[in-house]
């Protein structure tokens, strides 16, 4: 564990294709896998009409009903970015530990940005919420208790969920709670260069209407939010932005983890594996809400 986190702090905070690539070689080899844990998967079941809209079903071989459920929305910087298939170790690795810990885990795709700009992402994790609330019965979760996860563009599409940003307007925000992963929540933050607008537009103008900061300054939904040492700065900028905000509107800090020695990816790379620093502070969560 010391070798991967001094591997860890070598790439730092540069956020790119080659530091990716690097981190996904150091937990490829311990990622988790759903064979592991002798979990049943059903995959690629269709929440909506888009072919994207596909996810993954993570159960326990024994037989078990009104389980509670973790929804993971993955990120990929709005543009790309999947739930995973069967041989890949991410995401799958994220159903694995939830099934490891007695949950129904749940992976999704959604549409992507440019082809499907703001409220998309938010608008599709809203459809599978409804689909959720009716299915996840059958694979032996309780719709009360569904905590939705999202990481990076995926936890954006989660905090514009509990906004109610492009959902129906006869559906509520009804997860039992929120788990935000170095996520995306002021676009004014943005450096003007980012490809984050191909999601969010490129009229500042309307920076403030698609912001989810006071929607998550008021959230009365549990909430844990997650950020890495070697985020890049905008990402501690966004978690800035929700905390003062928080305090302000409610006069209590959020819930905040935070992970020394990880970055932007590893974060979640490492759930399950035997390098995992998180995993038991969130089934921990999860079991308390």
């Amino acid at each position: 564990m010391d070798e991967v986190r001094q591997r860890l702090r070598a790439l730092g905070d540069d956020f790119t294709a080659a530091q990716i690539a690097a981190t996904r070689e150091l937990f490829v080899p311990v990622a988790l896998s759903p064979a592991q844990v002798n979990a049943v998967v059903k995959r690629d079941l269709s929440y909506g009409p888009d072919p994207r809209h596909r996810l993954d079903a993570f159960a326990p071989a024994e037989t078990g009903v009104g389980r509670p459920v973790v929804v993971y929305v993955h990120g990929g910087g709005f543009v790309q970015g999947d739930k995973g298939g069967e041989d890949a170790p991410f995401y799958n690795n994220v159903g694995a530990w939830a099934v490891r810990n007695g949950f129904i885990g749940v992976t999704l795709t959604y549409r992507l940005a440019p082809a499907h700009p703001w409220p998309a992402g938010a608008a599709d994790v809203d459809l599978a919420m409804r689909w959720l609330s009716t299915h996840i019965a059958s694979h032996g979760g309780d719709a009360s208790r569904i905590v939705l996860m999202g990481h990076s563009a995926g936890a954006a599409h989660v905090a514009g969920y509990f906004a109610r940003h492009g959902c129906t307007p006869d559906s509520k925000a009804d997860a039992a709670a929120a788990v935000l992963v170095s996520g995306i929540y002021a676009p004014d933050l943005y450096a003007d260069d980012h490809d984050y607008r191909a999601y969010f537009g490129n009229d500042p103008s309307q920076d403030a209407q698609r912001s989810t900061v006071p929607a998550l300054a008021g959230l009365r939904t549990r909430s844990l939010f997650i950020i890495s040492e070697f985020d890049p700065a905008p990402f501690h900028q966004h978690l800035a932005a929700v905390f003062a905000a928080r305090v302000a509107s409610q006069h209590r800090c959020p819930e905040v983890v935070f992970q020394r020695d990880h970055n932007h990816v590893s974060v979640v790379m490492q759930l399950g594996s035997e390098l995992d620093t998180l995993g038991a502070a969130l089934a921990e969560f999860i079991r308390q809400r």
